[in-house]
């Protein structure tokens, strides 16, 4: 990953956070960014500049590789419980997180969802919501 290709993302989102309350860990909003970053937009496919990450290239790896990342993207969620999101919050990010694992256990259309669905960096904008919200 190029520093051009990750401002691009944190470009995205940067002014959010920078509305986020002074007592939220910026650390750990970095660190789920760019999990979410590496999952859902880390390459840009050749001759089209969409986006997608490891999650759908390791969900090419029947069953295992949508487990795996499914693992990876739990982070996000403990991360989240940690800054304090509510437990409302939480459920809908396990349930995005549920929904990509699941719909990508599917061969060809799993995978096709994965590039879409971004399971990451919907959870990501949740966090950014909820922590706005509290201040």
């Amino acid at each position: 990953m190029t520093s051009a290709q990750q401002n691009e993302f944190l470009a995205e989102f940067n002014e959010r956070i920078d509305r986020l309350p002074d007592s939220v860990d910026r650390a750990a909003i970095k660190r789920i960014q760019f999990v979410a970053y590496v999952l859902d937009e880390g390459v840009r496919v050749p001759g089209i500049g969409y986006r997608i990450g490891i999650d759908p290239l390791l969900g090419i790896l029947p069953g295992a590789g949508d487990v795996l990342t499914g693992g990876i993207s739990l982070y996000i969620v403990v991360e989240a419980a940690r800054l304090g999101v509510s437990y409302t919050t939480l459920l809908r990010m396990i349930a995005n997180i549920s929904l990509d694992v699941l719909v990508g256990t599917v061969p060809v259309v799993g995978d096709l969802f994965d590039v879409a669905w971004k399971a990451n960096t919907r959870n990501f904008e949740l966090v950014i919501e909820a922590l706005a919200a509290d201040a």
